[in-house]
């Protein structure tokens, strides 16, 4: 088995490029004998000899319209696309880009939510999409005193604080950034992530900018508890890392969140920013337990995938993936 890995997305900053790196890392550690990963994502790279078995973007952005060999793409979320706003600002280029989602031997996708959107909305047959759920790094564990506190040095941090994680490169009002940074609240808020000069703009919040894995895992085990503002979640990875942490998760409900978070989360209406504050601060340790799910769990099932599409034909993509049977819904792949 040889598998074209698109890598480029791994030196992204935010959640693909994690996932990228997290799953490649996973991948190698969990392949088989003869089994090979290759770095690739042109197809006159991906038809020399010896040829690709299978091709896989791990982001949209990767998919190809044209692959000469079957291909598997990850999609994170959809909430661009279920925005009829910003859908119709992508143009043609990403009318494109989802018509080469469509033609995938098979979709990976973090949660049966997504599973759903996809379907939906990329029109997709249920027996092209394959559920792995992400997980945390092995890096996200609770961090020492001693560790915290040349962190908290470092970054200027307070001894207690709210944290939100994500990139801040690009508005996203389904984010709610603007009305989480302006919700009065008694612990201050510490924005973690890349960012843009509108960032800087932000009232009463404390931006640290990116930093490195270790010190996530540090900002993540001296937060009074992390929030999750936005009302569209493909995953949130952030609360599974957080949790990984020893440290306690409030969301708005959205219903990625919901599947994969469960009962360790505290969850308030979306949009209800004063509620999220407020419960964030009433958040008490320790946290939930974290989930059990890990990278390696993820690398085994994404090579069950890439098995099934290696064998799959042009003429029978995609049924011939699942035995050629229709499914009345999307797959968990575990």
């Amino acid at each position: 088995m040889r598998v074209a890995f698109d890598s480029r997305a791994a030196s992204d900053p935010e959640g693909v490029g994690r996932y990228s790196r997290c799953l490649l890392a996973a991948l190698r550690a969990t392949a088989r004998e003869g089994a090979e990963i290759v770095h690739a994502h042109r197809p006159s790279a991906l038809a020399r000899a010896p040829a690709a078995d299978v091709f896989h973007s791990p982001w949209m952005t990767g998919a190809m319209l044209h692959s000469p060999c079957p291909m598997v793409v990850t999609v994170h979320d959809l909430g661009a696309l279920k925005r009829r706003g910003e859908h119709l600002r992508g143009g043609l280029r990403l009318r494109l880009r989802l018509l080469a989602v469509q033609r995938a031997a098979c979709v990976i996708v973090p949660s049966e939510t997504v599973a759903s959107d996809a379907i939906r909305h990329l029109r997709l047959a249920r027996e092209q999409v394959a559920v792995i759920p992400e997980a945390a790094d092995a890096a996200m564990y609770a961090r020492g005193a001693e560790e915290i506190a040349a962190v908290r040095a470092r970054l200027g941090l307070p001894e207690r604080f709210l944290l939100a994680v994500g990139g801040l490169r690009h508005h996203d009002p389904a984010k709610h950034i603007l009305k989480l940074a302006a919700a009065p609240r008694r612990l201050p808020l510490v924005l973690v992530g890349s960012t843009r000069p509108w960032a800087h703009e932000l009232p009463n919040v404390i931006l640290t900018g990116e930093v490195s894995d270790a010190e996530l895992a540090a900002i993540y085990t001296a937060a009074h508890a992390l929030v999750l503002s936005s009302s569209d979640e493909g995953f949130g990875l952030s609360a599974v890392e957080a949790l990984a942490c020893g440290t306690p998760v409030v969301a708005c409900d959205a219903p990625a969140l919901r599947e994969v978070l469960g009962q360790r989360a505290t969850f308030v209406a979306p949009g209800d920013m004063h509620g999220l504050v407020a419960a964030a601060q009433a958040a008490r340790r320790p946290a939930p337990q974290p989930l059990a799910w890990s990278w390696e769990d993820a690398a085994r099932a994404t090579w069950r995938v890439y098995t099934r599409a290696a064998a799959a034909t042009r003429a029978s993509m995609p049924r011939a993936l699942l035995g050629g049977r229709p499914r009345s819904s999307a797959s968990t792949v575990q």
